[in-house]
C-alpha cells in the first residue's frame, strides 16, 4: 500500500500547527474582547448604583419636611460640635485628601478610609416624617398625627414649620403604641441642654428660649390663641440622617491595589437608644473620588480647601468624578475609567 513521504508528513503537520495556531489567536482575541466587554459592563453597573445611591443623598442634603434649609436650624444638643453626626451647620461639609476625618484617621484596615481620597459629610432630615398636631413646650412633649411615626428614644429628630427649625434627641417614643415623643434634657447620649427649641439657644435647662410648634408665630404672640384653628400652623417632624461618603479599604486585597478599594458610605444608627456609626461597602472597584463645589453666586466648581467655613451653608451643587478599575486585566492592565456626575441641592435650588 503507498504511504506518504517525510517531506508530505511535515508539511501536514505545518499545516496543521498553522492553523491551530490562528484557531487559538481567534480564541485568545475573542476572549480578551469578552473580558474587556464584562470589564466595561461591571464599571459602567458599579458606577451607575455609585451614583445612584450618592446622588440621592448628595441631592437630600440639608433638607427637612418644611422645604427649608436645614443647616439654619437651632440645636439644642449637647455640645454639638464634638461629633461629626450631631453637627449639622452648612448641612454638607468636604473633606480634601490630605485632610482626615476628625475621628477617624487614613488607614489600610477594612472600612478605613484610603490614604490621599477625598470625602463628603452630608446631614438631612428622613423622607418619612409626620406632621405636628399639637406641641407642648412646658411638658417637653409633640402629638403627631399617627402612631406608627417610627421615631424611637435616642433619634436625633427636626421638628420644623414655616418659620423654623429644630434639631433635638427624642427621649421618650413608643412606635406604634401611642403618638407622643418627648424631648427632655437629663437622659440620652448625646442628650438636650434645653428643652426649649427657639432661638437663640439658650442651655439652661431645662425651659431655655421657648417655641411652640404648630402654633402661629411659634407661640410668641400671646394674641394668638393656638387651640383656635385659624392660629394653626402646619408643622413637621422627622428624623435625622448623617452620612459620609468616602474611598476606603475593603480588606480583600491590598489597599494600594485596585481590588483592594471600594465606595463606603458611613451612617448614623440608633441602636436601643445608643447612637453609633456604621460603615457599609456600596461597590467595589472605585479607586479614587475627587469632589468639586458649586458656592452659590460662584461662576465656577470649587475643591474642598477652596471652600470657607461659612460657605458651606452656600453649596447649591457638587461634581462628583469617580475614578473606576476593573479587577480582570485587558492586555496586561486593569481597565480603567473617569465618570462625572453633576448634583443640585434640592433645598438649596432657586
Amino acid at each position: 500500500m503507498a504511504g506518504v513521504t517525510l517531506v508530505e508528513l511535515m508539511v501536514a503537520l505545518v499545516l496543521g500547527l498553522i492553523v491551530a495556531g490562528a484557531a487559538m489567536s481567534l480564541f485568545l482575541a475573542t476572549r480578551q474582547t469578552y473580558v474587556a466587554s464584562e470589564g466595561l459592563g461591571r464599571i459602567q453597573e458599579n458606577s451607575r448604583v455609585a451614583f445612584e445611591l450618592m446622588a440621592r443623598d448628595l441631592r437630600e442634603a440639608a433638607s427637612n419636611g418644611c422645604g427649608t434649609d436645614l443647616s439654619a436650624a437651632v440645636n439644642v444638643l449637647n455640645a454639638p460640635a464634638s461629633r461629626w453626626y450631631t453637627d449639622f451647620g452648612g448641612g454638607i461639609r468636604g473633606y480634601d485628601g490630605a485632610t482626615p476625618f476628625a475621628d477617624a484617621a487614613f488607614g489600610t484596615g477594612a472600612g478605613q478610609r484610603a490614604s490621599g481620597t477625598e470625602a463628603v459629610e452630608l446631614k438631612s432630615a428622613q423622607s418619612d416624617g409626620v406632621t405636628i398636631k399639637k406641641h407642648n413646650p412646658l411638658a417637653a412633649q409633640f402629638e403627631v398625627n399617627t402612631k406608627t411615626h417610627k421615631l424611637a428614644p435616642g433619634d436625633l429628630a427636626v421638628a420644623c414649620d414655616p418659620a423654623h427649625a429644630a434639631i433635638f434627641q427624642v427621649t421618650n417614643a413608643s412606635p406604634g403604641v401611642n403618638a407622643t415623643i418627648v424631648h427632655q434634657t437629663g437622659s440620652g447620649t448625646p442628650g438636650n441642654c434645653s428643652q426649649g427649641l427657639g432661638a437663640p439657644v439658650v442651655c439652661s435647662p431645662p425651659t431655655g428660649t421657648s417655641y411652640q410648634f404648630g402654633c402661629a408665630y411659634g407661640g410668641t404672640d400671646a394674641s394668638k390663641d393656638c387651640s383656635l384653628d385659624e392660629n394653626k400652623w402646619s408643622a413637621f417632624l422627622a428624623r435625622l440622617k448623617a452620612m459620609r461618603w468616602y474611598v476606603g479599604c475593603n480588606g480583600r486585597a491590598a489597599c494600594s491595589e485596585p481590588g483592594g478599594r471600594s465606595l463606603y458610605r458611613s451612617r448614623l444608627t440608633n441602636t436601643d437608644g445608643v447612637l453609633g456609626v456604621q460603615n457599609d461597602e456600596i461597590v467595589e472597584g472605585v479607586t479614587g473620588m475627587s469632589l468639586r463645589y458649586l458656592v452659590e453666586g460662584g461662576s465656577a466648581y470649587t475643591a474642598a480647601a477652596g471652600i470657607g467655613a461659612a460657605d458651606w451653608s452656600k453649596v447649591v451643587a457638587i461634581d462628583v468624578e469617580l475614578r473606576m478599575t476593573g479587577l480582570d486585566r485587558v492586555d496586561g492592565a486593569p481597565l480603567e475609567r473617569t465618570l462625572h456626575h453633576v448634583v443640585a441641592l434640592r433645598s438649596r435650588a432657586p
